[in-house]
């Protein structure tokens, strides 16, 4: 959409707005007060004589639309300049003569839009709509529309009001106006729990994303290119340039980078305490820049190459070339709706013309069904008239030969007579002949049945025989088995009473263990109690050997180790152990005989140790 196209829709607007009786006529005074309004904001001069000689001849009445056209083209339009003028301030002359007969919100108890967002809805409706009078915007571009206001806000759409709206009848059939699209925004209903400076802060970043053409804007750290320090500016990224500022109110222009193919983006890694840095070269200076982030640097160097890249396109607004595809995809849409609808009422007429067919087809058939019957019955009529025509034929031809047959019989009457007689002479003999072969084959037939009854009476004996000899392999066989299965009964209970045995073995043999370990330790006990009793003994032979040899003056003490003997005295105490131990070993039996000797070694070293303890020197 071009430059040209996008003021004929604000003049439109302004037009249908000084049309007050809607005859689609306006008052030359009028079009000459609108037409030096426009010369003014499009900065251009305004020649008012020329609108005098224009409509000269239409001095009776006043100028339709089709009789401005011309002089607004010629006069106005054509000298128009893309860049020397506001946009801005042309589409608010606009919309002021428009909204002042078409924007009522007064009306509307619930205000929700401002005159401001208002104005930049109106502009983002003209933007959006169709290049078709009256304007209208179809339900796929408010709902784009409305989606980048929610996105802006961060909000989801409410998709059961808008379907409701979308729904009416009006919408339907002629598109959406922008008068019922403020008043559906001024209801409240999309935007239900949003607050008014929400909703209009969203409305201006939509309006200055969309009518503008900013790509992009933010805040960016910019490094100085001669004292090289660093800057925060805010900048705003349209297709062409690059603009930045000393803040967000961009009153204080810093800079402009002009885009073209020439420009490129590159990434650079951290340094000098600055991190998510790229930069933008171009033909002259490369300006070095610092995002928040690693995602608003990915933002900026995509944003920044989409610009370059309609530059190279030769493309002035990255909205405008969105809008163009996506008209393209609903004209390829209404175009794949039509051809289906096309294909399905060629295929109703193809089906309409298959049951036509039919039906004629029917009608052939039962008209050659009829033809069918009618043939049938002039066939069964002339069959029955031939069939007469053959009886009558045949009875002549039976008497005529009836009658013949009479006269040939006579004469070959005798010959015949004289044939039989040979012919039962013939016949006799050969009758004769093969009753001789026959007599001689059931002979032959009688000898060979003896044998095979020979065969069959000595083949039935060896069978019975064979018999015989079966049942008897067969019943020892059974008695066999019954046999096998009574042994294998008593082998399973003898099995049974062994295994209860090595039970009871293994269990006696654990208590022979436990009695074993316990006669251990018994053993170690009395041990060690034996060599107490044997040091007490020695202690005391030494005293009493004192008692009975004192030491007179001048004598030696004999030495303990001297071979002197004295008479073997043991401890009763001892001597009754011993005999109880071996009454114990004498009564226990074991059915280990390992352990039995064992015992009886350890016995035997206990008696040596208590003989050898007690012998005193």
């Amino acid at each position: 959409m071009d430059l040209r196209s996008e003021l004929l829709k604000s003049i439109w607007y302004a037009f249908t707005a000084l049309d007050v009786e809607k005859s689609g006529k306006v008052s030359k005074s009028q079009l000459k007060v609108l037409s030096h309004n426009l010369c003014t904001v499009l900065s251009i001069p305004h020649d008012p004589v020329a609108l005098e000689e224009h409509f000269r001849e239409d001095d009776d009445g006043p100028v339709s639309s089709q009789g401005y056209m011309p002089y607004l083209n010629k006069y106005i339009l054509d000298k128009v300049q893309d860049g020397a003028f506001v946009k801005e301030n042309f589409d608010e002359l606009c919309w002021t003569l428009t909204a002042k007969k078409n924007y009522r919100p007064e009306k509307n108890k619930k205000i929700i839009l401002q005159q401001k967002d208002a104005f930049r809805l109106w502009c983002l409706f003209n933007f959006l709509s169709e290049d078709k009078y009256p304007l209208v915007m179809v339900p796929d571009e408010v709902e784009y529309l409305l989606k980048k206001i929610c996105m802006a806000m961060s909000v989801e759409l409410n998709c059961v009001e808008l379907e409701d709206f979308l729904s009416q009848d009006s919408v339907l059939q002629n598109g959406f106006t922008v008068w019922a699209f403020l008043d559906m925004m001024n209801s409240g209903k999309l935007t239900k729990g949003i607050t008014k400076d929400s909703v209009s802060m969203a409305i201006e970043e939509v309006y200055r994303e969309i009518v503008d053409d900013v790509l992009k804007e933010g805040y960016l750290w910019k490094r100085g290119q001669l004292r090289r320090n660093w800057a925060e500016r805010w900048f705003t990224l349209r297709p062409h340039t690059l603009a930045y500022f000393s803040s967000e109110d961009r009153r204080e222009r810093k800079g402009n980078i002009v885009l073209d193919g020439n420009c490129c983006v590159e990434v650079l890694p951290d340094k000098d305490g600055k991190r998510c840095m790229f930069c933008l070269k171009t033909l002259s200076k490369t300006y070095e820049m610092s995002a928040s982030d690693t995602k608003q640097r990915q933002e900026w160097t995509a944003a920044i190459q989409t610009a370059i890249r309609l530059h190279v396109e030769g493309k002035s607004s990255l909205h405008r070339d969105l809008k163009l595809k996506r008209r393209e995809q609903r004209e390829q849409r209404e175009k794949r709706r039509r051809a289906k609808e096309e294909e399905l009422q060629r295929l109703r007429a193809l089906q309409e013309e298959k049951e036509r067919k039919l039906a004629e087809l029917e009608l052939l058939k039962e008209a050659q069904r009829q033809a069918q019957a009618l043939l049938e019955q002039d066939e069964q009529r002339r069959r029955q008239q031939h069939e007469q025509m053959q009886q009558t034929l045949e009875v002549q031809l039976r008497e005529a030969e009836e009658a013949r047959a009479s006269m040939q019989a006579e004469m070959a009457l005798k010959e015949a007579e004289a044939e039989r007689q040979r012919k039962r002479i013939r016949e006799l003999e050969e009758m004769q002949q093969r009753l001789e072969e026959a007599l001689q084959v059931e002979i032959k037939a009688r000898q060979d049945e003896e044998a095979f009854r020979y065969a069959q009476a000595r083949l039935l004996t060896e069978e019975e025989d064979k018999m015989k000899s079966l049942m008897a392999l067969q019943e020892e066989q059974e008695e066999y088995i019954l046999k096998t299965q009574r042994e294998k009964q008593e082998l399973k209970q003898e099995m049974e009473m062994k295994s209860r045995a090595l039970e009871e073995a293994h269990r006696q043999l654990e208590e022979v263990r436990a009695n074993r370990h316990k006669v251990d330790q018994d053993v170690v006990a009395a041990q060690r109690k034996l060599r107490q009793a044997s040091t007490n003994v020695k202690h005391w032979n030494v005293q009493m050997n004192r008692l009975m040899h004192p030491i007179g003056p001048g004598e030696k003490r004999p030495s303990i180790t001297s071979s002197i003997r004295m008479p073997s005295q043991r401890d009763p105490g001892l001597r009754l152990r011993k005999s109880e131990n071996d009454g114990e070993q004498h009564d226990r039996t074991n059915p280990n005989m390992e352990q039995d000797a064992g015992r009886e070694a350890s016995e035997k070293r206990l008696s040596q140790t208590s003989n050898g303890d007690m012998d005193m020197p």
